[in-house]
């Protein structure tokens, strides 16, 4: 898998394989930063959030294109460790990410220490977990004023359960085959 734009454009990722994971294809990850592009995103000095992260793609591409720090949560251990590995062979800086190989819920019931600007969610299809990590990651602040949350799920989810988040405001809802691409931005809950 390669890396589209920014300071780490052209080079490779390793991914790893196995039942659930469904790495971001090509065509997904560009379309995916090409709304957040046309929405102005501005990658320098972002925080970003990959939760459900597999192989991080999504962390890495917004790394490449300048933002300051990437969390990546990921329970697979082994994925994890790919993950930790791709970001040393980039040659990223520690201090502009961090890797947790736990359950996103766990994480989640925490406070983060800052809030992020940008967060990706790719949950298992079919599990139903979206509207609860979002629900947890609002009540516990991990979502910054005027973020986006850009969502990658199977193309038949039903999100109106998302619809009563208060300062959740869809902006986009496009599907590429079996993968729907969700896009929000928060707003004052007012």
């Amino acid at each position: 898998m390669r890396i589209h734009s920014g300071a780490f454009r052209g080079r490779s990722i390793k991914t790893v394989e196995g039942p659930g994971y469904r790495p971001a294809t090509a065509k997904v990850r560009e379309a995916a930063f090409n709304m957040l592009s046309a929405r102005g995103l501005e990658f320098e000095g972002l925080r970003v959030a990959d939760f459900f992260a597999g192989s991080g793609s999504l962390g890495i591409e917004a790394l490449s294109r300048g933002a300051e720090f990437a969390l990546f949560v990921e329970m697979n251990r082994k994925a994890a460790a790919m993950l930790r590995e791709n970001l040393r062979g980039l040659g990223v800086e520690p201090a502009r990410y961090r890797v947790e190989a736990r359950d996103l819920f766990t994480v989640l019931k925490a406070r983060p220490d800052e809030a992020f600007g940008l967060i990706f969610i790719d949950p298992p299809y079919g599990q139903n977990l979206l509207e609860p990590a979002l629900q947890l990651a609002f009540s516990k602040a991990w979502v910054a004023p005027g973020a986006l949350i850009l969502a990658e799920v199977e193309a038949s989810l039903d999100f109106k359960d998302l619809e009563s988040l208060p300062g959740l405001a869809l902006e986009t809802d496009r599907c590429y085959g079996q993968t729907r691409i969700l896009l929000w931005r928060t707003t004052d809950p007012a």
